[in-house]
């Protein structure tokens, strides 16, 4: 055995020496039978462990993992240093009520103004309903939440007849929406309504439970061995606020793909250009949003999975600090990369979703200690002065690796007249061994989901996983205890590099993906496609805010030569939701005027 090689402690890296590396990805890209074949090669008792060898070597993986000693300690979990209190906020009491909490964040928005899109006159660019419209329709019997629902019920039954098949959703109950839909319009009519949520429809993604929904996973066959009993813990908190629930929404198989592939239900295609695809792993949940029938939806992250489909489909998607949501009564909620967090059509709304599902869990109150949460006040001229004080951390040769300049030159204007309208200050930054933070993050959801579905394995279930999660499992299974440790090792190394960072800066941005949606070749329809080249494209600038559980949102601002959307990267402190939601809703204000109707979209307020 060679001599291993000697990291220098994390605190002694000379930051000056640093050279950024572009990561080439070594695997093939296979769809239709090859993809096939490879999976049998690849779980093919000798064959198999040669193959994983040769990719894990092409990728230097062994070299970091086997063959490197590493100085600092392992982080088995997220840890983080107490930080200093957000400027300019509405704090919003964790203990209470989750109608209260709601009603809170109300009170941050600015006034609403109903002539601003119920006036009858030509709209000067595309503007999606959002929840205080809905609301306002309600209170002034325009509409009814039963009303909307026959809408909603009518096209998610259209998308059941298209060919191919490219369900919104894998589970949905007809009259179970009337029947909530039901309650909500007697609510109303009776004058009173729970909260401005009341009436509100949202769709859950597949791998949180929403009781009576089976919840699948998107596989065909999770349901028949899980029971839901109940409610998940975000999920019961949404349900007490009067939220329809429209059913459960597709998704990457298991959660386990970056482009939303699916040949078991069928594949979301993007609102945008239907022959791409929408960003995975939640799927569903972005594109209906974007195409217009919920305002907002609720999903997990764990490798960018509410991030890169926000971003792909032109909406907002929030990944919360680790721990600042409960993840009970999801597939994955004993993982510590994952979150729950909601994907909406505008950052007012992912705010107001966002109040409603907060809480820690009880064990991570105890092992996290977190400040209690915050919004920004977006409704006092002090929003405007905290702005005026954001340090923008940017690391520009990262910033600048994408497939395409149309990304990084859109969302280098969007930052540089966020500078000049509001006064931010842009902070050039250097993030070490970028390359050691995404193995890191691989190895560690990869040892977390095989490890919580090890009992499935067992009984040979592994067998009916689509063939690009079958793939990657093969890998998964490949990594050793050791392996996982160096993970975490790593993970301590680069939260000390991020914690330095926001010293000197209070947010670091970054084009949300390396890519705009992808096209969807039409022979991965059947048997789905492994390209980890794209798979690095679109996970390039996302890993961080697992790896290291720190809050990150994602926020259209713009479109490439093809008209497809381009969404920025806004990742804070940890805790630090306000902040990233303040710059997000400016963000957004500069953009207003360049946002594109989706060419799949649904008016359910309007239609006939």
């Amino acid at each position: 055995m060679g001599k291993k090689r000697v990291m220098v402690p994390a605190k002694d890296v000379n930051l000056s020496t640093v050279k950024y590396v572009p990561e080439i990805i070594q695997a093939p890209r296979l769809t239709g039978w090859m993809i096939k074949l490879f999976v049998r090669m690849l779980e093919a008792p000798v064959v198999g462990p040669l193959i994983i060898s040769k990719l894990k070597k092409q990728n230097k993986m062994d070299e970091l993992l086997r063959n490197t000693e590493i100085p600092e300690a392992p982080m088995f979990k997220p840890e983080f240093p107490p930080q200093e209190a957000e400027p300019g906020v509405f704090v919003l009491d964790e203990q209470g009520t989750t109608e209260e909490r709601v009603k809170s964040a109300l009170k941050c928005l600015p006034d609403y103004d109903p002539s601003s899109c119920w006036s009858g006159g030509p709209a000067s660019s595309f503007r999606y309903w959002r929840i205080r419209d809905y609301a306002h329709a309600y209170r002034s019997k325009l509409l009814t939440p039963s009303m909307v629902a026959e809408h909603i019920i009518s096209v998610i039954k259209e998308f059941g007849k298209k060919d191919p098949p490219m369900p919104l959703l894998v589970s949905f109950d007809e009259e179970g929406v009337r029947k909530q839909a039901a309650a909500s319009t007697g609510r109303f009519e009776e004058g009173s309504p729970i909260s401005i949520l009341d009436g509100i429809f949202i769709a859950i993604k597949d791998d949180i439970d929403c009781y009576p929904h089976r919840t699948k996973g998107a596989t065909t066959w999770m349901h028949e061995v899980r029971e839901v009993e109940k409610d998940a813990v975000s999920v019961s908190r949404l349900r007490s606020c009067g939220v329809i629930f429209v059913g459960k929404a597709n998704m990457h198989e298991i959660g386990m793909g970056t482009t939303g592939n699916n040949s078991n239900y069928g594949t979301t295609r993007n609102p945008h250009d239907l022959d791409r695809y929408t960003g995975g792993s939640s799927s569903g949940p972005a594109a209906i949003v974007a195409s217009g029938l919920c305002s907002a939806a609720l999903a997990t992250d764990g490798g960018g999975s509410i991030r890169i489909p926000s971003s792909l489909c032109g909406i907002v998607g929030l990944k919360t600090t680790y721990g600042r949501t409960d993840v009970g009564g999801s597939l994955s909620d004993s993982g510590t990369v994952e979150i729950i967090g909601p994907l909406a059509s505008s950052v007012e709304d992912v705010m107001l979703v966002y109040s409603a599902i907060l809480g820690c869990s009880p064990e991570d109150r105890i092992s996290l200690n977190p400040p209690p949460p915050c919004l920004p006040n977006l409704s006092s001229y002090e929003n405007i002065d905290a702005l005026g004080t954001v340090r923008l951390g940017k690391y520009s040769a990262w910033f600048n690796d994408v497939i395409s300049t149309d990304i990084s030159d859109t969302c280098e204007d969007i930052l540089n007249l966020l500078m000049k309208t509001h006064g931010c200050e842009m902070v050039e930054i250097v993030i070490p061994e970028l390359h050691e933070m995404s193995t890191a993050h691989l190895v560690s959801i990869g040892c977390e989901t095989q490890c919580g579905l090890s009992s499935f394995l067992e009984d040979g279930k592994g067998a009916k996983f689509t063939y690009d999660v079958r793939s990657n499992l093969a890998v998964f299974q490949s990594f050793s205890g050791g392996d996982y440790v160096a993970a975490q090792c790593i993970r301590r190394r680069i939260m000390h590099y991020h914690m330095e960072i926001f010293k000197k800066a209070d947010v670091i941005v970054t084009p949300t993906t390396g890519m705009t949606a992808p096209k969807i070749p039409p022979s991965a329809l059947k048997y789905g496609e492994t390209d980890m080249q794209v798979t690095g494209y679109l996970m390039r600038f996302i890993v961080a805010p697992n790896l290291l559980g720190l809050p990150a949102i994602s926020v259209p601002v713009g479109y490439d030569k093809k008209g497809l959307p381009i969404g920025l990267q806004i990742i804070g402190r940890p805790w630090a939701e306000a902040t990233i939601l303040r710059l997000a809703t400016a963000i957004e204000e500069l953009c207003v005027k360049s946002r594109k109707q989706p060419a799949s979209f649904y008016d359910v307020l309007k239609a006939k």
